[in-house]
Parts: C-alpha cells; structure tokens; sequence
C-alpha cells in the first residue's frame, strides 16, 4: 500500500501527497464552508455534496460552486487555484425548514452568466429548481409528496436536455421529470412498459402531460445512485441490496449486472471513454466492472471503512489511437511494434477533448492508462491506476515497458519495484451493439470455469515497500461458478446463460452476496464491521478477512451464493489494485471528490470544501491571499 510512515503518523491529516505527475497541495485559502467556517454539527444528518458548472463568462472566472451544509445551501463563484475564496459574499444562500438538501445538479447545458437551472433534491422526497443568480425559485416537484415520501438519493439532468431529468430515491424507485410538466393533485396511476429481471418500468396514465412520465423500480432497497453513460446512452445504477445493474435507458432493457462482495453499493461512476464502470460501497472496495465484457476485471482494496464517492480523473488518463492486439500473436517486440506509444501523458485539455469525441459505442481502438480516485468513511483519499497488465492480463508485457507489480497469488510481492507509466488497449468494445446483443462466456455444453488469469496483477505504480503476506492466500477452483456474463437486451435471458444463474440472480436480490463457497475459519461477530474501522488495510491475510467477514454478514438461510460466480468472483480470482495514494485528508468522513482541470476538490461531513492543487499549479496564487483558514472558526 502506499500509505507512508508508522505510528502516530499514519493518523495525520495530510495536506500534500506525491504521484508521479508530482506533488498535489492542499490549499487552505481556497476551502469555501459556511461563512463563518465553524464546523457543522453532522450528527444525524445528510451528506454535503457539491455541484460544479461554469457560466462561461467573459471575465475567464466562470466557475460556479453549490453545495449543502445541514439545512443551508450555498452558491459562490468558484476561484480553485486562482484566487482566495471570499465566503463573505455568497451569490445565494438559501436555509430550508422542514427539510434537508440531499444532492443536486447543475444543467450545464442552459447555464450562462445571467441564468442557471439546479435542481435539488430533498430528505423529504420533493425536487425543487432555482436559479441561483437570479435567486428565484421555478418550481417544485412532489410537493405534496403523492409521487415518492422518501429521500431523494440522486437527481441528474439527462445528458443533452434542456428539460428531462432523471430523480432516485430511498425506495428504490426512479422517476422520468419533464419541467415543463406539472405535477398532478392525486396519486399518479402507471402502467407497465417494460419489466426484467428485478425491475419495472412503468409509463403514468394521464390524459394530458402531467410528471413522473416514467417510474422505475430498481431492485431492492434504496438506489444509492445512478449515473449516465458519456454517451447518455446507458444508466449505471448502485443499489443497497449490492446490485450494480447497467441499463440502456432509452428502451430501458439490462445491459448487465454485478454483485457486491458484501454490503449495499453507495456510488458509481463510468470512464470516460464509457468502457469501464467503478463502483464501491459496503464491503469497503472499488470494483471495477467491464461494460463489454460484463464482468468485474479487478478490485481495488485500501479503505478501512464504506467507499463513499468514485470519480474518474479525466485528466490523468492518457489516451492514444491504436490496432487491436485481441488477434496479436508473436514476441513481446513484435507486440510493442505494433502500438504507437506516446511520448508522454497528454494533457487534461488534449485528453478529454479527445475522450468527448468518443462514446461508449465507438468501435475504434484505443490505448490508455486510467486514473480514478475514491474517497470513504475513513476519511481517506485513494487514488488508483488501470493500466493493461490489469485490463488485458492475457497479453504479452516487455518488461522495458512496464515495470508494474505482477505475481502469483501464491508468491510474495517484489519489493522496491519502480513502476513507469503503462499504455491499456483496449480489445472488446459495446461497438454497434447499443445495448441489443447479449455477452456470454457459456458454453452450450456445460459450464465453463471463467476466463482468469493465471497469475493475478496486483497493481501499483508507486515504489512499494514490502508486503511479507501479500497476496498470500491460494486461489480456489471455481470450475462450478456460472460463466454468464450479461442479459440480453432482445431476451430477458440469454440462450447461453446457465440455469443455476438466473437462479442466482432471481434468489439474489435482497440478501447479501456474502457466502462463502468454503467455510469460514471462525465466525465474527456483528461488530467486526464497524462504520469506520472494518476491514484493515491489503496486507496480512486481507483476502482471508474479507472472506471471513463476508460469510458472518451473510443472513442464516440465504441459499444466493452467488460468490464465486461471475456476478461476484472470489476475491482470488481477480487482480486486486493498489492505491497509488492512500492518505487521511479529514476529520469527518469524505462525502465528495471531484476532478477538475488544474485542481481536484474534496468535502467533509464537517462541511468543508476542500481544494488541492494539481502539480505545478499551485504557484498561480499569491501569498498575499492566504488569509488564516483553520476550522476553529476563524472569519475571513
């Protein structure tokens, strides 16, 4: 792991941390919180979120900022690295009784220096819209509460509309708004459209346009939250009873699903070419799950406690054009031949400019090295790296080329190894499918142990020190685990799909993903996961632990082993991630990691709004602007 130091410095809040890009830096003058900035209260009450949009305005400071603290709403302009923040002069501040915010969102798409639509969802269940710079309220959704009484979990606009947006709530329903649509003064009526395995979807019978115009139900229990493809053609939705299910959203049929390893999935997030999806959530993990394939292709494992948010770092990802090397077969040259390396990593403009031009249907080739980062209860930053010895194990790797971290399962880590920048290329794409065409490893004659590695990467593009136990456990067989990948989207079930399968799919929903297929050595009790010390860090017999831990979770009598399958393989039977950065950065729980172009941000329950600046940016503020920002209450 990369977490440096012993002792009591390991319990350091962190105000820098190094990558190979270089060092980030916390700025203190650049924290937004409540005017006064005295720590909020955050017993018993919702996140803090944050919304970003920019106005495009022609004084180049067009960067806007919303978030929630308790009851309290703010909306600023956003200066990041360039300026110290001035928390005396909010743009709007709104303080609701009654109800609490939960999450909101900004239509980038209408914003401008004059005008911005937010939505924001409420602990109460309604939606309301406002304009922040005009400081007006529009309207209100669900205000009497007939459509949905829970929270609102999760409330986005559908990516490339003006009017459409898309609300989750605790009940595990999600709701289609137009805003130009009333609501109506009864109960809505609905008739079903679609149903599959686990959900509904359900249009509302009315005579004129009246909101929802559709209501999904999405598994069981609450939906955590939900996120659109790049393309806005898929629906990656995270819920409690630890389903990750990806939809097309326009026919509203499953693309695929994935289990927890136990415990509710709390966030979600897709790459930025659409080709790979990251969740996390109970079982203190990230999961990383192949949108193509249909299958988790690695775990990472460094948090203590539930992951709260996983973000995508679209500048850090470096992106290339390249041949499919699927049918590649020769030497290790021959293959580095074949690809075009580029001479280093692109920039965040090039590389996300580049990665907008594609979406999650585009058939060309491409090689890329992918940053993503999570943030948990235990108040730690996690930043993690996908590169190809993880993405295409099977693939030939010069050793001149990567010098990343690979062994056996059953042998100790190397030590002191130096890890350079790796170039993915990616082989199977959702090119052309849209979603239609079904995924399936089956084989018509029987089941067919799953498509593994022999020899599981473990990842870290860091020096590391030595692991005496790292991955020390033996991998099981898992000859009897179901190899159907994902459902088809012309078919509730695909013709290649093992019956035990559907069995477990069905069974599934509801239950914890949490026994064993080989007996535990000892039960623990109940407590052993505790919200912000659960499981320790990857090292001693971590495998062993979760194994461990997942079987006492798991409810007496639940017959859904779907562990060892390929909704949600053994811990052993993927590669598992190291965090290039591990680092305690809060005293509250992190609720909010957002990846800017010179900068990424973090929030706290305590309701601080953190800024850190990316390598070589942080010269761009002066030191005359670093007024005393402590959280003991200082006024700026």
């Amino acid at each position: 792991m990369a977490a440096e130091g012993g002792g009591k410095e390991t319990n350091d809040i962190k105000t820098q941390f190094t990558t190979r890009e270089g060092v980030y830096k916390l700025l203190t003058h650049s924290e937004y919180s409540r005017p006064n900035r005295v720590p909020f209260n955050s017993q018993g009450s919702n996140p803090v979120k944050v919304s970003f949009v920019n106005v495009n305005d022609q004084s180049g400071n067009g960067d806007r900022i919303c978030f929630n603290v308790g009851r309290e709403l703010y909306f600023y302009i956003y200066k990041g690295v360039r300026k110290a923040a001035d928390l005396s002069k909010p743009i709007d501040k709104r303080i609701y009784k009654g109800t609490q915010p939960t999450c909101h969102d900004f239509n980038a798409l209408t914003a401008t220096a004059e005008s911005v639509s937010l939505l924001v969802g409420f602990s109460a269940g309604q939606v309301q819209l406002i304009d922040p710079i005009k400081k007006e309220t529009s309207k209100l959704f669900n205000e009497e509460r007939l459509i949905d009484k829970s929270r609102v979990t999760c409330v986005r606009w559908v990516p490339g509309s003006e009017s459409l947006f898309l609300v989750a709530h605790s009940s595990g329903a999600m709701y289609l708004y137009n805003v130009e649509n009333a609501c109506g003064t009864a109960a809505p009526h609905y008739q079903l459209l679609k149903q599959g395995e686990n959900y509904a979807v359900h249009t509302c019978k009315s005579k004129s346009g009246r909101n929802p115009l559709l209501r999904w139900t999405v598994g069981d229990g609450a939906l955590n939250e939900f996120a659109f493809s790049p393309d806005g053609k898929f629906l990656a939705c995270a819920s409690q009873d630890g389903y990750l299910r990806v939809f097309g959203f326009d026919a509203a049929e499953l693309h695929g699903t994935m289990k927890s390893y136990f415990g509710g999935l709390l966030c979600v997030c897709w790459s930025p070419d659409g080709r790979y999806i990251v969740a996390g959530g109970e079982d203190d993990l990230v999961s990383v799950w192949s949108f193509s394939d249909c299958r988790v292709i690695a775990r990472g494992h460094g948090h203590k406690s539930w992951v709260s948010v996983v973000a995508f770092d679209h500048c850090t990802t470096s992106v290339e054009d390249g041949d499919p090397p699927a049918e590649f077969s020769g030497s290790d040259e021959d293959f580095y031949e074949q690809i075009h390396f580029s001479a280093g990593r692109d920039r965040a403009n090039s590389a996300h400019s580049r990665l907008s031009n594609r979406n999650s249907t585009d058939s060309r080739p491409v090689s890329m090295t992918y940053r993503f980062g999570s943030v948990g209860q235990d108040t730690q930053l996690c930043l993690w790296d996908l590169t190809e010895d993880i993405l295409f194990p099977h693939l030939p790797l010069s050793r001149t080329r990567t010098h990343t971290n690979v062994m056996s399962a059953t042998s100790p880590p190397a030590t002191g190894q130096n890890a350079t920048n790796t170039i993915s290329t990616s082989t199977t794409n959702p090119s052309g499918t849209n979603g239609k065409d079904a995924v399936s490893n089956s084989s018509t004659g029987g089941n067919t142990p799953n498509s593994l590695p022999g020899t599981l990467p473990r990842s870290n593009s860091l020096p590391q020190s030595p692991n005496p136990a790292g991955g020390g456990s033996t991998p099981n067989s898992h000859t009897g685990s179901s190899n159907s990948s994902c459902s088809s989207s012309n078919n509730n079930t695909a013709k290649g799909s093992s019956i035990i399968d559907s069995a477990l799919i069905a069974a599934g929903v509801g239950k914890f993903a949490t026994l064993s297929l080989y007996e535990s050595r000892k039960e623990r009790p109940e407590k052993d996961h505790k919200r912000v010390h659960s499981v320790g860090g990857v090292g001693s017999k971590s495998t062993d632990k979760l194994t461990q831990l997942s079987a006492s979770r798991a409810p007496k009598g639940d017959t859904a082993k779907t562990l060892g399958t390929v909704l949600c393989p053994r811990m052993e039977e993927v590669p598992l991630l190291e965090p290039l950065v591990c680092k305690k950065i809060a005293h509250e729980r992190l609720t909010v990691l957002i990846f800017l172009e010179d900068c990424l941000v973090t929030a706290c329950q305590e309701g601080f709004v953190c800024t850190w600046a990316r390598p070589g940016k942080v010269g761009l503020l002066s030191s005359q602007n670093n007024p005393t920002n402590s959280p003991s209450g200082t006024v700026v």
